[in-house]
């Protein structure tokens, strides 16, 4: 008999993200416990065991991002799952998952406004089933980096306009290190909201990134590093470590210093050739949408895949209600930051 649980022990848990294949550092309880700890997140986290024999069949964890509290917070919540739901390549693991999943969509109907997986994988042996359960699949691209090779191979494979940049960073003084002190955290997140505020993209508040530096960065699970020249600042990037796969988690650099980036990601590059086997660089956009920091990515020579992700709308009515109050904050957000200031 199966059984649906939010009941379960850590290490067990853990253990199955760990041994199964498509198992991400997103799906752990280390992650679990850095939601916790940030602002406007909090964790989902449910399993399908056989009754009898206590295995765990599958698992899925998701993030519940809400940006507003009190009654409106459904109406601006949303969960994120990093990679697919995790089940045993099973008949009972396949119908394990789907009972999960059945449960998990009940769940989320009037907590969130909608559900995103992130695939982080192939999906084939769930896409038919989250189809049916109203997950609509959408292309997104991702670029891959073999690291289980020597450097020698990897910076054979950068094109040679990137080599470029990063020659002439080195040139210019850049210097990449990881951050040595928390103090530095804060230089970092600044970097990354600058940036994330020119792209005009939605950005984590730095509980979030307090948090995985303080529980994961000693263990080796993340690496915060930071680019100075001239004794200034002008540059970051945060990975997240796990099994076999560094993450390209967040990024940001000062406009107008050039080769920053590029002097970023071939640290990252060097000093884990051999140590693990895949760089992911993270999103790259929808294959028919203008996406400049694809053309970036590109040039690093990784292989480009399209994993996609699933949305399911759990409430139309309130992606209404939400759209139409997004639209309204926009328009009074400048008219309040003129006033406050």
């Amino acid at each position: 008999m199966l059984m649906i649980t939010d009941i379960f022990d850590d290490t067990e848990w853990d253990k199955f993200v760990l041994d199964h294949p498509y198992g991400n550092i997103f799906q752990t309880s280390h992650m679990a416990k850095v939601y916790s700890k940030a602002t406007k997140y909090e964790t989902v986290r449910l399993i399908a065991k056989d009754e009898g024999s206590g295995k765990i069949l599958a698992l899925v964890q998701g993030s519940v991002i809400s940006e507003m509290k009190g009654i409106l917070s459904s109406f601006s919540s949303r969960s994120v799952i990093q990679g697919a739901p995790l089940f045993v390549d099973s008949d009972q693991g396949k119908k394990a998952v789907q009972e999960l999943m059945v449960h998990y969509n009940d769940l989320m109907k009037d907590k969130v406004v909608y559900t995103q997986i992130r695939n982080m994988g192939d999906t084939s042996n769930c896409c038919k089933m989250l189809d049916a359960m109203g997950y609509e699949y959408e292309e997104h691209l991702d670029f891959l980096i073999n690291l289980d090779r020597k450097e020698e191979e990897i910076w054979s494979d950068i094109q040679k306009s990137r080599r470029k940049g990063i020659n002439r960073a080195e040139r210019d003084g850049i210097i990449v290190r990881n951050v040595e002190e928390r103090e530095e955290l804060k230089l970092c997140y600044d970097l990354v909201l600058d940036t994330y505020k020119r792209f005009k993209i939605p950005i984590a508040d730095i509980s979030l990134f307090e948090a995985v530096y303080d529980a994961l960065s000693e263990t080796g699970y993340a690496d915060f590093l930071i680019a100075y020249k001239n004794e200034e600042v002008v540059g970051t990037r945060i990975t997240l470590n796990y099994k076999d796969m560094v993450y390209d988690w967040y990024a940001g650099s000062r406009q107008g210093v050039d080769y920053v980036d590029e002097a970023l990601v071939w640290h990252i590059l060097k000093m884990n050739a051999g140590k693990y086997k895949i760089f992911d660089f993270g999103g790259a956009g929808h294959p028919d949408k203008p996406y400049g920091v694809r053309e970036f990515k590109r040039r690093f020579g990784g292989e480009m895949v399209n994993y996609g992700r699933y949305e399911k709308v759990h409430s139309v009515t309130k992606k209404t209600v939400a759209f139409k109050l997004f639209k309204t904050y926009q328009i009074i957000r400048p008219l309040l930051h003129r006033f406050l200031c």
